[in-house]
């Protein structure tokens, strides 16, 4: 780009007078060749009036010179006026944070949650940063966590992140005592025989903070392909949960797949990435670790052998044997590819959004 200063450019009346000169035209005689009032001539030689398009392409042919050759002149002189000018600069500088503000961070999602200002871009600058943790809207520092989500093969995305943080944020209004791992593995294995309805999701943050870990819901962003995450901040673990999915059995095994990452020590080291393909991600085995704990706690060594025809009263008696809602074991078949997601033992499947919007 090229870049003017006002004291280089000379304004195009100027420019226009020094070449009447050099032809030895007078400003009457220049008016005649046009066909235009000298006092038309005049206020464009003394800049009170603007070269417009038509006036340009008549200079420029009476001059041996194209239209856009005066235009650009005149726009040069301006844009370099422009360039001195202080409030100016200000306003431009203004409008290219704003526009990187946007594109650095999903501005739009963030305030229709009411998560940051509406539409003061001051303000919301100053709410990202807070968000963020961050100092400037170009020094990101992404936190350790493991984070469960579908889009596997693809960078982290704005929204991703910025559900993270979200998350974070939300945690650190919640108050718990010291964690405690001996009972929170205690209580993790018990859950799959307490949770016996949607409704007993409503008291599982209470019984989280009872062992010193915060359960926190903050509800999926628009395509942002997660299901949970899992972290440490200053010692105390964090689970949250977007409930996408909706369905109990879905909502239930991603708290579970993230409190055996807690338990197995698995954050708080690096940042983890959940459901990699195995070719590709080097934490595989950590993931492993955590499916593999997660689904012992719902069916120790597994379900029975299922008959070529499942019915529901088989899944109502092996739901029965293990003490746990019918639903945990339909879909442990389908994760097995042992049912389809199509199957009709699903219709009418329970959904936690309600209750996950009660965790406050």
């Amino acid at each position: 780009m090229n870049e003017f200063r006002a004291d280089d450019v000379q304004p195009a009346g100027d420019h226009l007078l020094e070449e009447l000169t050099a032809r030895g035209w007078t400003q009457a005689e220049f008016a005649g060749i046009l066909g235009r009032p000298v006092q038309f001539l005049s206020e464009i030689i003394n800049g009170k009036k603007e070269i417009t398009r038509e006036s340009a392409a008549q200079i420029g042919a009476a001059l041996g010179t194209s239209a856009e050759y005066w235009l650009n002149w005149q726009d040069r002189y301006h844009l370099a006026l422009q360039a001195a000018d202080t409030e100016a600069v200000a306003r431009l500088a203004a409008v290219r944070r704003r526009v990187h503000l946007r594109e650095s961070f999903p501005v739009s999602v963030l305030a229709g949650r009411g998560l940051i200002h509406a539409s003061d871009p001051e303000q919301q600058e100053r709410d990202i940063l807070r968000l963020y943790r961050i100092s400037s809207l170009d020094k990101r520092e992404m936190f350790e966590l493991a984070a469960r989500r579908s889009n596997v093969a693809e960078p982290m995305t704005q929204l991703q992140e910025a559900w993270f943080v979200c998350v974070r944020d939300k945690a650190d209004r919640i108050n718990v005592g010291g964690y405690r791992a001996r009972r929170f593995g205690e209580l993790v294995q018990t859950l799959p025989q307490r949770i016996k309805s949607e409704d007993d999701f409503e008291w599982l943050p209470e019984a989280f903070a009872e062992v010193g870990v915060k359960l926190v819901h903050i509800d999926t962003f628009p395509t942002s392909k997660l299901d949970g995450c899992a972290f440490v901040v200053d010692g105390t673990p964090v689970i949250g949960l977007t409930g996408r999915g909706k369905r109990l059995d879905k909502v239930f095994f991603t708290l579970l797949h993230e409190a055996a990452h807690i338990l197995l020590d698995h954050v708080g080291s690096r940042p983890i990435v959940d459901e990699v393909d195995a070719d590709h991600d080097p934490h595989r085995l950590i993931e492993d670790e955590a499916d593999k704990l997660a689904g012992e706690w719902l069916f120790g060594e597994g379900l029975p052998v299922a008959p070529a025809k499942i019915s529901e009263a088989w899944v109502e008696s092996v739901a029965k044997s293990a003490g746990v809602h019918p639903l945990l074991v339909v879909g442990r078949l389908q994760h097995d590819e042992v049912l389809s997601w199509r199957t009709s033992l699903v219709k009418g499947a329970p959904t936690v959004t309600r209750q996950l919007e009660h965790w406050g």
